[in-house]
């Protein structure tokens, strides 16, 4: 939660947050290897909660990724969710279309290994973008692997397109 912000007396902006206690999961994975699928389901469960929400206010995340899923203890609850870095959300859906940075400067934003292929190639995109990283960070969690490896955003689009090309050659399109 965002309690405050502002701007000091220098002319430095600041934001006072809530204090989360716990880890991501890219720092999970790392330090404790592959988890066991039951334990994971119940994550993904809990970020498909936090999304249905975001997804039913027509908004897009774009970065889901492990670094911004973080597990945590509420009361007695061990292992609770909370989907972190709404930087890059987006609006989606009937109304007018919104230049956020990133895409004002040209970049595609989020995070290669966890884009879906529309996302990558500059397609338009909805909530199941969003889906698709999911899929990809539950195979993170029980792998301790990344489902497809790129340094970059363009050469995953290279790696899509090369892909499409290949299947529509093998149907005879």
């Amino acid at each position: 939660e965002l309690y405050d912000f502002g701007v000091t007396d220098d002319q430095t902006l600041y934001f006072v947050m809530e204090l989360l206690q716990g880890m991501d999961l890219e720092r999970l994975v790392r330090a404790h290897g592959p988890q066991p699928a039951g334990r994971v389901i119940r994550i993904l469960r809990q970020v498909c909660d936090s999304l249905e929400e975001a997804h039913h206010r027509g908004l897009v995340h774009r970065d889901i990724k492990p670094a911004n899923i973080h597990l945590g203890v509420l009361g007695l609850r061990h292992d609770f969710v909370k989907v972190l870095d709404f930087g890059l959300v987006k609006a989606v859906g009937p109304r007018e279309e919104e230049v956020s940075l990133a895409s004002a400067t040209g970049d595609t934003p989020g995070t290669p290994a966890y884009m879906a292929p529309e996302a990558i190639l500059g397609q338009p995109i909805d909530g199941r973008a969003d889906l698709y990283a999911l899929g990809c960070v539950g195979y993170f969690l029980l792998t301790g692997s990344v489902v497809f490896e790129s340094a970059s955003a363009l050469q995953a689009a290279a790696t899509y397109r090369k892909d499409i090309d290949h299947q529509a050659d093998e149907l005879g399109a």
